[in-house]
């Protein structure tokens, strides 16, 4: 059993914790709770160590084998340990250190999002997990946004990383993605915007489309207004100047899915 908060395996998941730095060093991330460890397992993610408390109840045991039964190190802390290295203020007694891995992009690209500049963690994880329920097939996010896999935005996202495609790409990149050379069908690009553009509800969502998403103090950069085709608002009768950046994701999104539905 691992005692110590000194312990240099435990002082190593400190820093992945709080460094982005570390994360892309290593290319490895922390996952933290029964549910997230569990959904990891069960999407086939390979898992360098798992650490757990004796007291884990039996659902986080089944996981704890289930990963060592795939090779990964797995190890008892105590509680104290677990309260040490944890990011929440009330542990599980499971947290697992995954090796990162890039989900494949759609053969036939027909729903992305692109979220620039985006600053929040908690937005970001919010925004995840809001488009794999709206079925986003892929989201893209230039250098310079938030880390998606700082731990705030694993555990907002709620499995999101498992299950759609999350790549930080160039500008360059973004552009051969959404505007493909050659046969490759190009994307509209709608980039949502407070200031102007056509109301979201009269805008025909239902061709292939990628939407981008600004960050919340400054909005999308000249690089997304360049790549837009066209802008998008949503109206707001009252008096606030935005909306929360999810919020307004949220709804343009889920306006796409009730067009296409429809």
């Amino acid at each position: 059993m691992i005692t110590s908060a000194r312990n240099p395996k435990i002082q190593q998941i400190r820093d992945l914790l709080t460094h982005a730095k570390a994360r892309r060093e290593m290319q490895v991330f922390v996952v933290e709770g029964v549910r997230l460890v569990e959904e990891a397992l069960q999407s086939g993610w390979e898992a360098q160590w798992v650490l757990y408390t004796d007291d884990l109840p039996p659902r986080g045991q089944a996981v704890v084998q289930g990963f060592a039964a795939r090779g990964a190190v797995t190890e008892v802390i105590s509680p104290q340990v677990s309260k040490a290295v944890s990011d929440t203020e009330t542990p599980q007694g499971i947290l697992a250190v995954l090796r990162m891995r890039s989900l494949p992009m759609p053969p036939v690209p027909d729903f992305f999002l692109i979220l620039d500049g985006l600053r929040d963690p908690g937005n970001m994880g919010t925004i995840l997990r809001t488009a794999v329920a709206a079925g986003v097939q892929a989201v893209l996010l230039p250098h310079g946004a938030t880390d998606p896999f700082a731990p705030k935005v694993v555990r907002s996202a709620m499995g999101a990383h498992f299950r759609m495609p999350v790549h930080i790409l160039s500008w360059a990149e973004i552009h051969a993605c959404v505007k493909p050379p050659g046969k490759g069908t190009p994307l509209m690009v709608y980039l949502a915007d407070s200031s102007g553009g056509s109301a979201y509800t009269q805008t025909d969502f239902r061709a292939p489309l990628a939407l981008i998403v600004g960050g919340e103090a400054e909005g999308a950069g000249v690089e997304a207004r360049s790549l837009a085709d066209a802008r998008v608002h949503i109206s707001m009768p009252g008096e606030a100047e935005s909306l929360n950046a999810a919020i307004a994701a949220a709804i343009l999104m889920f306006e796409v899915v009730r067009q296409r539905v429809r």
